[in-house]
């Protein structure tokens, strides 16, 4: 099973405002390789803060692709065409009950929960687009870890835009 993080940062490595806003990220239809990359994927697995802010957007943009959702406390409803399940527990419990489904491909998305997976060793590869945006504070990227953890970089891409994206692969 491998584990995958698509996600964008501002310059100063936040992935989101400290309330959780993300009203700095660019509303461009400039294709970075999303669709192509969720393609890819059999489910997401997103911690509840960030179920919370789809959630908010007032649509769903996984159509029937399983979303896994890590919280300690019950979810509020999902819409009526998503396919969503409340998980909790420890990552390497968590990889074996998706293992155990035959799910081969999972998109984490989530600060903590990319955190969580990154400290565990579980993390096999990294697509970071840095937004040319600082917004002085928020939710980092990352968090402290007990031991280096080491990525081997793949590619970067420049846009137009002004974007940057950096793919990374686990070095194991």
């Amino acid at each position: 099973m491998n584990f995958s993080v698509f996600i964008a940062t501002s310059l100063d490595g936040f992935i989101a405002r400290t309330d959780g806003g993300i009203d700095w990220l660019p509303q461009s239809p400039e294709p970075h390789g999303y669709d192509e990359f969720m393609a890819t994927v059999d489910a997401l697995l997103i911690g509840r803060k960030t179920y919370d802010t789809v959630l908010g957007f007032g649509g769903w943009f996984y159509g029937t692709k399983p979303v896994f959702v890590l919280s300690r406390n019950p979810l509020p409803p999902a819409p009526r065409e998503a396919v969503v399940e409340h998980l909790s527990g420890e990552p390497e419990a968590i990889a074996a009950v998706l293992s155990a489904r035959g799910l081969k491909h999972i998109y984490l998305d989530g600060g903590d929960t990319i955190q969580r997976f990154l400290r565990a060793g579980l993390v096999d590869r990294m697509i970071i687009t840095r937004i040319p945006v600082l917004i002085g504070s928020g939710i980092p990227l990352f968090g402290g870890t007990d031991r280096d953890i080491h990525f081997t970089h793949v590619t970067t891409r420049a846009y137009p835009s002004g974007l940057v994206q950096s793919e990374y692969v686990a070095a194991r």
